[in-house]
């Protein structure tokens, strides 16, 4: 070898030299990268290395089916005909890389992805945390004292990042030999950068994807397989979530500064860690809120005037606890999230999103503002906000805004709490434009980023048209606004309903001839048809048209209560199509039989009720009167009882 070999010339010796040994390197994965962190990580002079065991893990190696012979002649710093001189020369090419061989090769023959070898990868990561701690705590004003064993931790905690291949093994693993302590305990190391490592090593073994590559080179039975990841992942969360690391994963988003490349990874994973511990277990949701500042921080970040992908990521975790907790939904409306929300989505009213990514953001927000408008308390909020007002705009604009705000007043509508809501659309002047959406008259804007079909407008307005019959009370002005609407321009309101209600008439009938065809191929095999298959089949005609024909003739079904003219009309158009009332009356009837017999929004003991005792009159006049807190069931009753008498 020359004096002054070139980087090639190493690295072809290096490779010759590991093939000669008994060593081999395992490639880390991509995001198992170090970063420049001053020196390559080196194995342990070999007596140190015993020394060290025998002192800290007195009979612990032989579990590992390997011994002190694994180190001796052929190892990297062993044997390969090296000179110190050259060896030398090696070591400082080793910093040149970053340390980036030195990971790999730090992983030996005995450490492979079994027992043993998770064990091993175990005790290095434990003696790489207690060789940094003490070089901190003995020159804690020195970095370049503790600089190299900040390094060897850094690649310690990357070599745990093949640990998701076997969760199965290592899960259980990581908690008997308490390093998912250590692990957690790291989230509160002095150096940021150490905290990053951290949470992308959590992030890869919450992933839900874990152990999948593994047992499809195992061939392994695939429920077995699926049961024994989900028994490892929960040991792994549970213990994860026993050491607080919540709130150490929301404490360190402050020490995180987004203006830096890896600080903004670091933000991005944590919250891909928060993902998948919800997505493991929903009910963590309610704990991230109560005992972290998780939802401020949340609110804090959509409001940022610089859109990134952490911005869309907060945005779709924002959504994630809201989706299905009310007390999360309460505490959003305690927190201002309604006004924060509003404020953000202001925005879209004279714009549009700039590209696919932030069409995400925004539809999270709407998302958010959705599921939050489940509670009645939210829909006071929204309505004091000027909620209403804003979302009437944005359907005059017609931006790619307009549909979301179509699904969120729909949404804020609802149930006997959105009253309040459908008397303000009225005097908003909303009437106008969902008149017009609804006639598809609004002229419609070609841009390649829209997402909401069609046919989910159309679903939403029918739910506000329906929202309003329900809420408004009968001897308003509202009403008689909301009424005059399907008479005028010659009842071309009522044609357009019946037209919606033929369309899903039809695709209704494809869809139940295709449960039908499903059910007689169940019965010819001999499979008994029970209570799940009819409630998964009843689901299946919801989405594929009864839905939308259940709202339509329930809104036919109010406005034929109150105008004879639009009755008359209605029957006349009906005829032509070989039906009548008597039609909408078996719809309605099956509405009837799937709806809570609770009254929307309304405590259970609420006096109200509909008596259909007094004849169709009694009906009538009691359906009209819907805002007094009436179940949706006993709306039906009366709407069922004054159709059946026409």
């Amino acid at each position: 070898m020359p004096e002054n070999p070139t980087p090639d010339m190493l690295k072809r010796l290096r490779t010759q030299e590991i093939t000669n040994g008994s060593h081999r390197t395992i490639t880390p994965p991509p995001s198992a990268d170090v970063k420049g962190k001053g020196r390559a990580v080196s194995l342990r002079d070999e007596e140190d290395e015993d020394e060290y065991e025998r002192t800290n893990f007195a009979g612990v190696e032989d579990s590992f089916g390997g011994g002190d012979d694994e180190d001796e002649e052929g190892g990297r710093f062993f044997g390969g005909g090296l000179t110190d001189e050259q060896r030398e020369i090696l070591n400082i090419f080793d910093k040149a890389q970053g340390g980036r061989e030195g990971v790999a090769l730090d992983v030996q023959d005995g450490d492979d992805l079994n027992i043993a070898g998770i064990r091993r990868l175990l005790l290095k990561f434990e003696r790489a945390i207690d060789r940094n701690q003490a070089q901190r705590s003995k020159y804690p004003n020195d970095p370049s004292k503790f600089i190299d064993s900040e390094a060897d931790l850094d690649a310690a905690i990357k070599s745990l990042l093949p640990l998701s291949q076997a969760p199965m093994l290592a899960y259980p693993e990581l908690v008997r030999s308490g390093m998912v302590v250590k692990l957690v305990e790291l989230l509160t190391h002095e150096n940021v950068d150490i905290v990053i490592d951290v949470v992308e090593l959590i992030k890869e073994l919450t992933d839900e994807d874990v152990g999948n590559e593994a047992d499809e080179d195992e061939d392994e039975d695939e429920d077995e397989a699926g049961s024994s990841r989900e028994k490892g992942m929960k040991l792994l969360i549970d213990g994860l979530l026993e050491n607080t690391v919540l709130e150490l994963l929301v404490s360190n988003l402050s020490r995180m500064n987004e203006a830096e490349e890896s600080d903004r990874q670091g933000v991005y994973n944590t919250l891909n860690v928060f993902e998948n511990i919800l997505a493991f277990k929903p009910p963590v949701s309610r704990t991230l809120v109560t005992n972290t500042s998780l939802l401020k921080w949340l609110l804090e970040r959509v409001k940022a005037k610089t859109h990134d992908d952490n911005r869309v990521y907060t945005s779709e975790m924002l959504a994630i606890i809201l989706q299905d907790n009310r007390q999360n939904r309460l505490d959003f409306g305690k927190a201002g999230g309604v006004d924060t929300l509003l404020q953000v989505l202001s925005q879209y009213r004279k714009k549009d999103p700039v590209d696919a990514d932030e069409v995400e953001f925004m539809e999270n927000l709407f998302d958010s503002l959705c599921s939050s408008l489940a509670e009645p308390e939210i829909k006071s909020l929204f309505l004091e906000g000027e909620g209403v007002e804003l979302m009437v705009i944005m359907m005059k604009e017609k931006m790619l805004a307009r549909s979301r705000s179509i699904k969120v007043l729909d949404f804020a509508m609802q149930g006997t709490a959105g009253t309040a809501c459908c008397e303000m659309f009225v005097e908003a002047l909303g009437l106008k434009t969902l008149f017009s959406a609804f006639m598809g008259k609004a002229k419609k804007q070609k841009n390649p980023l829209a997402t909401t079909p069609a046919s989910e407008d159309a679903t939403h307005i029918l739910g506000i048209i329906s929202s309003l019959f329900s809420n408004i009370p009968s001897d308003s002005t509202a009403r008689v606004r909301l009424l005059t609407k399907f008479v005028e321009s010659d009842y071309e309101k009522v044609d357009r309903l019946l037209e919606i209600r033929e369309g899903a008439e039809a695709r209704l009938a494809v869809t139940n001839k295709e449960i039908e065809q499903e059910r007689r191929e169940m019965i010819a095999d001999g499979e008994e048809v029970g209570p799940e298959d009819e409630d998964r089949w009843y689901l299946r005609k919801v989405d594929g048209g009864l839905f939308t024909l259940q709202t339509a003739d329930y809104i036919l079904g109010w406005v034929c209560m109150e105008d004879d003219g639009v009755r008359a009309h209605a029957q006349l158009i009906l005829g032509r199509k070989g039906k009548g009332l008597k039609d909408v009356v078996k719809v309605l009837k099956e509405y009837h039989e799937n709806v809570s017999d609770e009254p929307t929004d309304v405590p259970p003991d609420s006096e109200d009720a509909m008596d259909t005792s007094d004849g169709p009159s009694a009906s009538k006049s009691k359906a009209a009167d819907a805002s007094g807190g009436l179940s949706q069931k006993a709306i039906l009753e009366g709407l069922i009882s004054f159709l059946e008498t026409c």
